[in-house]
């Protein structure tokens, strides 16, 4: 019963204004960095047995900063497999102008028909398949007993919670994912079981070792598993959700504080 934690990661300066996609040199910003810390926080008393990232940098300075909380401090590993969905032609363009392109109604309402244009364009569909199939990779690499950490862009979170849940990838702008939020799937050899979502505050050791114990008393605990302790209450503030492509051209304004940019999760 692998768990996974998915993490967002935090805010940037481009949040709500542009869609950053996977484009260079967009770090957290103070809002942001404050996020991460946050987070740490309320994971430091989870022992992760790996934390993985996408590439990207905003992500990876979010995967750090739990992973330095962690003791002993644990080793970010990056994957691309997890990296924000490529937008191509539309990387790095404010989302006012985009919200104008006739292909923005096509990701409201059918997604999976997706393809962004231009090099490194990129279907919704591929970007959903690699990334459950890099978290599959990784349960089957850590064991049944893991609890692990990813962190991710909200688009690629909310088509992961989408497959975990069996939904149909053009459901998938029904969620939402906010900067530096927790979503919890526990794997299981029967199916996923979607355990929190764009969870903001809540502590989780309690969860993580819940689920320790649940392995063990199936015969499954792994050998030396140091046991948990208390769990305290952490909580992270999340100043907004758009870092995907489920957002509204109108709310641009209403929605600076967010890190969204096509409809939901896109730009995060």
């Amino acid at each position: 019963m692998t768990l996974v934690l998915l993490a967002r990661h935090g805010l940037t300066a481009a949040t709500g204004s542009a869609l950053a996609g996977r484009a260079p040199g967009i770090p957290l910003d103070d809002r942001g960095r404050a996020q991460a810390t946050a987070l740490a926080t309320r994971l430091a008393e989870v022992r992760l047995d790996a934390i993985v990232s996408s590439p990207v940098e905003r992500c990876m300075q979010t995967a750090q900063a739990v992973a330095a909380a962690q003791q002993p401090s644990v080793l970010v590993q990056a994957d691309e497999r997890l990296t924000e969905v490529g937008y191509g032609d539309w990387t790095g363009q404010p989302l006012r102008k985009l919200a104008r392109e006739p292909l923005w109604r096509t990701i409201q309402v059918q997604p999976s028909a997706v393809t962004f244009p231009g090099a490194g364009g990129e279907a919704l569909a591929d970007a959903q398949r690699r990334a459950v199939a890099a978290l599959r990779d990784w349960n089957d690499r850590l064991g049944p007993n893991a609890v692990y950490l990813a962190c991710s862009h909200a688009d690629v979170i909310k088509a992961v919670l989408a497959d975990s849940l069996g939904l149909h990838l053009d459901l998938f702008q029904r969620i939402v994912i906010d900067p530096c939020s927790l979503s919890v799937i526990r794997y299981t050899p029967v199916r996923p079981f979607v355990e929190r979502m764009n969870d903001t505050g809540g502590a989780v050791a309690a969860l993580a070792k819940a689920a320790r114990q649940a392995a063990a008393h199936h015969g499954t605990a792994r050998q030396g598993a140091a046991p948990r302790e208390t769990p305290r209450p952490g909580s992270s503030e999340a100043d907004g959700s758009a870092d995907s492509t489920d957002g509204a051209p109108d709310r641009a304004a209403a929605l600076r504080r967010f890190d969204a940019p096509v409809g939901g999760g896109a730009g995060g």
